[in-house]
């Protein structure tokens, strides 16, 4: 990878770590009644004013099923021991850091992971900056950053993690170091592990009702509108374009989609836009159904291509830019095709939306 191609990615994911803050500090900080905390890693002085805490650390890439079994068994802990619970994860994700691009497709953007650990009521969520300096930390280095910024007492850790400049330090080490430690075996899901791996292979394969089974909820992910090239326009089937804030998705191809806003109901805001084009309902009271599409322009050819996620409402026409949306995947149709010309491409979108708005009115509850 060129120097080019990693500091796209790079500024991608610094982006998204900056609007992240922007965000938390609009909806969190202010809200004193919320009791989670966000907190840059890097930022802390050594022997902070953190009260005592029990830490989880990783990278909880879709916080499924095996994760919140680990965060249960670090908040008993916690309560048990009179401690404040701290979900330690990386930015960006040690792989990315390493391969770039070629890193495994993100389950979940920052964003997302820290809005479900909030869900779950972690107490602390930190996060440290993966970079150059940090995967150089020896075992020592980063268990002394445990016991100084996060005033750790007692550590809930998967029994395979390790860590340091070349994975030097493991859980014995630890507990050698003085840390209590509790490791948790595999959470197991029909006779397999469940683990970001078998999420992402699980959901690439289109299989979205068995991949809501291991996250522990149908799969979404959430993005802002922004603006696009606007080619559906022109073959008079509009799109709106939702900022993935991920360098892949682990998508790819054409879904029925069930689209919320997060800030108003979407339903009331394209009636408001256009009284008669109101769309078709999804599933929540304030949702719209639609056709989603996650992949890239395969007539463009690209090194490494630019990745999308539109979504096109039946009967809508309203301005939507700039709003907050999260996408549920509800039924996966076929892959990513790449049409010979815009009339085949139109004939494409056509029927596509024909047969997803059959499976919308053969399934008028919730699929899975």
């Amino acid at each position: 990878m060129n120097f080019q191609e990693k500091y796209c990615i790079k500024t991608q994911q610094q982006d998204e770590t900056a609007r992240l803050w922007q965000y938390i500090a609009s909806r969190y900080f202010q809200a004193l009644d919320l009791p989670m905390q966000l907190l840059r890693l890097n930022a802390l002085a050594s022997h902070s004013e953190l009260p005592k805490t029990a830490v989880t650390i990783g990278n909880f890439d879709g916080v499924h099923l095996g994760h919140q079994a680990m965060i249960r068994q670090l908040q008993q802990v916690a309560e048990a021991q009179g401690l404040k619970s701290v979900v330690m994860i990386f930015e960006p994700q040690p792989l990315e850091y390493f391969k770039g691009y070629e890193a495994p497709p993100r389950i979940s953007s920052l964003r997302e992971k820290v809005e479900y650990l909030t869900e779950l009521g972690v107490d602390y969520i930190a996060v440290a900056k993966f970079d150059h300096t940090f995967r150089s930390l020896t075992a020592e280095a980063f268990a002394d950053i445990l016991k100084e910024k996060l005033n750790a007492q007692h550590l809930v850790l998967g029994d395979d993690f390790h860590f340091g400049k070349n994975r030097q330090g493991n859980s014995e080490f630890l507990r050698n170091y003085g840390f209590q430690v509790t490791n948790l075996s595999t959470i197991a899901l029909e006779g397999e592990r469940v683990s970001s791996t078998r999420i992402r292979q699980t959901l690439q394969a289109g299989d979205l009702a068995l991949a809501a089974k291991l996250l522990g909820r149908p799969y979404s992910i959430t993005g802002r509108v922004q603006y696009g090239d606007q080619i559906g326009r022109t073959i008079d089937f509009p799109t709106i374009n939702v900022r993935l804030n991920r360098h892949k998705p682990c998508l790819n191809g054409i879904y029925g989609v069930e689209v919320i806003c997060e800030t108003e109901s979407l339903r009331d805001k394209v009636k408001h836009d256009h009284a008669t084009k109101t769309g078709i309902a999804g599933y929540d009271p304030t949702a719209l159904f639609g056709a989603g599409h996650v992949g890239t322009r395969p007539a463009i050819k690209q090194a490494h291509p630019e990745w999308r996620l539109e979504v096109h409402f039946p009967d809508v026409s309203a301005n939507l830019y700039g709003l907050l949306m999260r996408v549920t995947f509800l039924n996966y149709l076929h892959g990513e095709k790449d049409y010979p010309s815009l009339e085949a491409l139109k004939a494409g979108i056509d029927d596509d939306v024909e047969k997803l708005l059959e499976f919308r009115r053969n399934h008028p509850t919730f699929p899975f």
